[in-house]
């Protein structure tokens, strides 16, 4: 009887961890930490699918904009190529969540990015939580961007995206995801809406500067925590993140 009050105990145990988890965002390292530089993270990929099966974020030295969807990690490079990444590379910074959505709408023809944020911002009960976005089906047109690799000593991202290559596309089913965050976590995320975009055949994706859509289903999970995890490394403990820098991050995002 002992030892099955005790696996009764690691069972509820692990199913109520499990929920707490569809709930959360689980993050690594910071978005001012991105912007001074610090590039290179501990986290490892394979790390992240404990914590999530849904989030974007990036790669070691920069390298590429991530989506990660389906267990799987995509890296979309600057040249435009689409690759699945191997679990054991690294992170410097990304977020992810078990995804679950709590409502489901269908988005007319012709609705820009611009457009969608405020349809979201009508469905939503509060811009004072976190939210997982979750846009699949066709857009007329898609502009995204992503970042070629970086060597140290590194330099900001605001100078990087001064070079970033960008990409347009037109008539293409995909998807476009990731997250709402509050303006609270400024320093820590991303403020307000940041979203990534994979082709539905892994030939084009990149962080989302603008879209229209054709015809599309809009998900939304609402999500009421916050899990950061901080890089343990010398780069990390010795940047001065002591000034926010939410006007850069505006700059990039854009």
């Amino acid at each position: 009887m002992k030892k099955q009050a005790i696996g009764l105990l690691i069972f509820f145990s692990l199913f109520i961890n499990l929920q707490a988890q569809h709930n959360t965002i689980s993050q690594y390292s910071t978005i001012d930490a991105l912007m001074k530089g610090i590039y290179d993270g501990d986290m490892t990929l394979e790390s992240l699918k404990s914590k999530g099966n849904f989030g974007i974020g990036t790669f070691n030295c920069l390298d590429g904009e991530m989506v990660f969807i389906d267990n799987k990690f995509y890296r979309i490079q600057s040249s435009g190529k689409v690759i699945e990444v191997n679990p054991a590379s690294k992170t410097p910074f990304a977020a992810v969540t078990f995804f679950k959505a709590d409502k489901t709408v269908d988005i007319p023809a012709g609705t820009s990015m611009a457009r969608l944020t405020m349809i979201i911002d009508s469905l939503i009960p509060t811009k004072n939580i976190f939210y997982a976005i979750k846009l699949t089906g066709d857009f007329s047109f898609v502009k995204s961007r992503s970042v070629p690799p970086q060597k140290a000593p590194y330099k900001p991202l605001t100078e990087v995206v001064k070079t970033q290559p960008t990409f347009s596309f037109d008539n293409v089913k995909g998807i476009v995801m990731g997250f709402y965050c509050p303006p609270y976590v400024s320093g820590v995320n991303v403020t307000g809406y940041h979203l990534h975009f994979l082709k539905s055949d892994h030939l084009g994706g990149g962080h989302v500067l603008g879209f229209i859509t054709g015809k599309a289903k809009l998900e939304i999970e609402e999500i009421d925590s916050l899990s950061l995890l901080l890089p343990d490394n010398k780069a990390f403990y010795s940047v001065d993140l002591s000034h926010n820098s939410e006007n850069d991050v505006r700059k990039v995002e854009k």
